[in-house]
């Protein structure tokens, strides 16, 4: 089912709203069934991917203020969802997001950027707990590549491209493109690109180790689906445990990682599901887990 919250939110805005209605626009939202710049519906034969598409394909995907307020709207809902265990973000065959809404951003000053911390919420897609996979096609620039390397996985479909063009607008990446795209490809690269704004293409950001795997552009969504279901299928505990220990990795020395992979690895035998788990293998039969 597709989530909708932004007419729900209109209403409680409406002070003149009749109680009943402020309810039942609230009990809407916490449902959830569609927003303005994005669709939102759970996928996969047991609805245990959440899978998010940008929807703004006037500008080819644009990412606006407003796009992203409901994305991190989209991800605290799927994130609470006991259902879930992989989330699935991508745009349209011809972009997933050709960069950040330019026009909203032309008139901004220094002193409204820095005083309001402009694009600070922009970070949510890095900091959910559940697996992200990106499933790109067509351009991912700017903005949008940003939003795919906070992503825990990205798969590409053949068409797609990769760059940080902000140079030649007179500015730099400012949601982690310096980054994001350095720990992936290296200085030399990440260099290039940010200096030049020059684009890299699918087969390029695979070489480079941006992006996992590839695959035709018809099938792209599919097949990250089909990712989000396989991890889906493991412990959601477990998982998001696992995920923390690899991002760990850029932010430790190799010791300090170590340390805390073995501290979460010990924690993991507190779980019932590690358990399980092992029980399972050991008796020849598929596991079960219950998530705690």
């Amino acid at each position: 089912m597709a989530f909708v919250c932004r007419n729900a939110a209109a209403l409680l805005k409406t002070s003149r709203a009749a109680p009943t209605l402020v309810s039942a626009a609230a009990r809407l939202c916490s449902s959830g069934v569609q927003y303005e710049y994005i669709m939102v519906e759970k996928r996969g034969e047991k609805k245990n991917v959440g899978f998010i598409q940008l929807n703004r394909p006037k500008a080819l995907n644009a990412l606006c203020d407003g796009l992203m307020k409901e994305m991190g709207e989209a991800l605290d809902a799927l994130e609470s969802d006991r259902d879930v265990g992989a989330i699935v973000i991508t745009g349209s065959d011809r972009a997933f997001a050709a960069g950040a809404d330019i026009k909203e951003m032309q008139n901004q000053t220094f002193q409204k950027c820095f005083s309001g911390n402009f694009l600070a919420h922009w970070n949510r897609v890095s900091t959910v707990k559940k697996p992200v996979i990106a499933a790109v096609n067509g351009f991912a620039l700017g903005g949008g590549c940003e939003l795919a390397m906070m992503c825990d996985i990205i798969y590409a479909g053949e068409k797609a491209q990769f760059g940080q063009p902000e140079i030649l607008l007179g500015t730099i990446p400012g949601a982690g493109g310096t980054q994001r795209l350095t720990r992936a490809v290296g200085k030399s690269l990440a260099m290039e690109m940010v200096l030049t704004g020059d684009k890299i293409n699918a087969q390029e950001a695979k070489q480079s180790g941006l992006v996992s795997k590839i695959f035709p552009v018809d099938q792209l969504v599919s097949e990250a689906v089909k990712c989000g279901e396989k991890i889906a299928a493991n412990s959601k505990l477990v998982s998001a445990m696992a995920k923390e220990a690899v991002n760990a990795a850029f932010e430790m020395t190799l010791a300090e990682g170590n340390h805390m992979e073995k501290r979460l690895f010990h924690a993991t035998f507190a779980t019932d599901d590690r358990k399980e788990g092992m029980t399972a293998f050991v008796e020849k039969r598929k596991a079960n887990f219950q998530d705690k």
